[in-house]
C-alpha cells in the first residue's frame, strides 16, 4: 500500500514514510482473543480494534491530525475465561507491562500523546494510566470505544449487549461478513446469548462486584442476544465512534502540551 493512501497506518507504511513525519498522536488497539458465542470469531475484539481504529484515524487525518494508528495487541485479560478452548489469557500485569514499554518508545521517539483505543471490557487499564501519570512525558487518553456509543445506543440497536450480542455481530457483519458464522438459512449460528444470576442479590443488583466465571454464566460465552444484528446497525454505528473519535484525535492533534494542559 502506497503511502498516500494510508500514511497513519504504521503496519502499512515503510522506513522512507516515516523517517521524516512528525505525528502528535498514537493510537494503540488492544483486543483479545477469546470464545464469541458460536458464530463470532476468536479475533472478534482484535478484529473490531483494526475497524474501528483505521475509522477513526482516517476521519483524524482527514480534519489534518498527524496521527499513527499502531498495530492493534491480540491479547487481553480474560482470566474468566479459563477452562475454555485456546481463551489465551494475559495477566493484567503483564498487559501493564507491554503497554508501559509501548508507552516509553513512544517517549523516546517524541510522540507525547496516546489514546489507548480497546476492545475488550476485561482489559482494565485505569490503574496503569494512574501509575503511569507523571512517570512519562506521554499523555495518555483511554477510549473503550463501545461505551463510546453509550447515549444513542438505543436508537441503533434493540438489545443490550454484554458479549458477542447484537452490537458487537452487527458491527462484524459490516467489516468482516465471511467471518460470522450461519445456518444455511442464513440465521446466525448462534444461542440466544442468555445469562445466569448468581445465588446472592447484592452481586445481580450490582453494588457486589465479582470477576463473572463465564462457563457458569453463559450457555455458549455469549452474553447478550445476537438475532436482531444487521451490517446496516454495525455501520451506523462505526460511523458514529469514526466521527466522534475522529474529531477528538483531531482536537488532540492540535492542542499544545503546557503546563495547564489537558485544561
Amino acid at each position: 500500500m502506497s503511502k498516500n493512501e494510508s500514511p497513519w497506518k504504521l503496519a502499512h507504511l515503510n522506513y522512507a514514510c516515516v523517517k521524516d513525519q512528525r505525528f502528535e498522536v498514537a493510537v494503540l488497539p488492544l483486543g483479545c482473543t477469546e470464545p464469541h458465542n458460536l458464530h463470532l470469531p476468536y479475533g472478534t475484539d482484535t478484529l473490531e480494534g483494526d475497524a474501528i481504529g483505521e475509522a477513526i484515524c482516517r476521519v483524524a487525518h482527514d480534519k489534518g491530525a498527524r496521527v499513527v494508528l499502531l498495530p492493534t495487541i491480540p491479547y487481553g485479560t480474560t482470566s474468566n475465561q479459563r477452562g475454555l478452548p485456546l481463551s489465551m489469557n494475559v495477566n493484567p500485569s503483564t498487559l501493564h507491562a507491554v503497554i508501559t514499554d509501548l508507552v516509553n518508545a513512544l517517549d523516546v521517539c517524541g510522540i507525547r500523546k496516546l489514546l489507548l483505543l480497546n476492545s475488550h471490557g476485561g482489559n482494565e487499564l485505569k490503574p496503569l494510566m494512574r501509575e503511569l501519570f507523571g512517570q512519562t512525558g506521554v499523555r495518555i487518553f483511554l477510549c473503550d470505544w463501545f461505551r463510546a456509543l453509550g447515549d444513542v445506543y438505543s436508537e441503533i440497536f434493540d438489545a443490550k449487549d454484554d458479549h458477542a450480542g447484537e452490537m458487537e455481530t452487527s458491527i462484524m457483519l459490516a467489516c468482516y461478513p465471511e467471518l460470522v458464522g450461519k445456518h444455511p438459512d442464513g440465521t446466525l449460528t448462534a444461542d440466544d446469548g442468555a445469562t445466569r444470576p448468581t445465588r446472592f442479590d447484592a452481586v445481580n443488583s450490582g453494588w457486589v462486584s465479582i470477576t463473572r466465571p463465564w462457563q457458569g454464566l453463559t450457555t455458549n460465552t455469549g452474553a447478550g442476544n445476537p438475532h436482531a444484528a444487521t451490517a446496516d446497525k454495525g455501520r451506523k454505528a462505526i460511523d458514529l465512534l469514526a466521527n466522534r473519535i475522529g474529531q477528538f484525535l483531531a482536537e488532540l492533534s492540535d492542542s499544545e502540551i503546557d503546563e495547564k494542559f489537558p485544561f
